[in-house]
């Protein structure tokens, strides 16, 4: 089963990045400018957002929870890009430098995937879908609140683990949502 699974990582990262890279050619590099809290914020409102349709169940503006999971896979590896690099004034990255680091954090998220789900034995494959938008919503007020203290902490991991772990829900939501396949 972990084969498959792990094959159902790779296809729905590779649709992502390939949302990402069509996004790339339309508007460049100008997440460059945003700073980490700003992508936490991006990703919250997002979150937020399919939390609103999975309980008032009516979507007035059309985009489907499908394509918000996306974007925080997207976001979540951008946010992993900018505490890497730092956050910059100018769009400061070619498309394919661009593309090379999240293609690097990507990578990093999914190898993190592949052995968490070795570990919990598929145990994202039981969980109600709603689950993760729960789990998501949490990891950002943990993230908002590590940002807060400025990355200083007693005992939990960092800001760039709670990313980790919203891309790996999301992705879990992903597959389960079909996208996947």
């Amino acid at each position: 089963m972990a084969t498959n699974t792990n094959m159902e990582f790779e296809r729905v990262i590779a649709r992502c990045r390939d949302l990402f890279e069509k996004k790339l050619y339309d508007y460049g590099a100008s997440w460059r400018i945003m700073r980490p809290e700003s992508l936490t914020d991006q990703i919250f409102i997002k979150a937020k957002r399919i939390r609103t349709l999975e309980t008032v169940k009516e979507n007035l503006v059309g985009e489907s929870i499908t394509s918000e999971l996306i974007g925080i896979v997207n976001y979540g590896i951008i946010a992993l890009v900018q505490l890497k690099l730092g956050f910059a004034d100018v769009c400061d990255l070619t498309a394919e430098q661009a593309l090379a680091m999240y293609d690097e954090q990507a990578t990093e998220a999914l190898e993190l995937m592949k052995k968490k789900n070795h570990d919990y034995n598929e145990a994202w494959r039981g969980m109600r879908t709603t689950s993760y938008t729960d789990l998501i919503l949490t990891k950002i007020c943990r993230t908002k609140q590590i940002e807060e203290l400025n990355g200083v902490t007693k005992v939990s991991e960092g800001v760039d683990a709670n990313y980790m772990d919203m891309i790996n829900y999301a992705v879990f939501g992903l597959i389960k949502n079909g996208f996947g396949e």
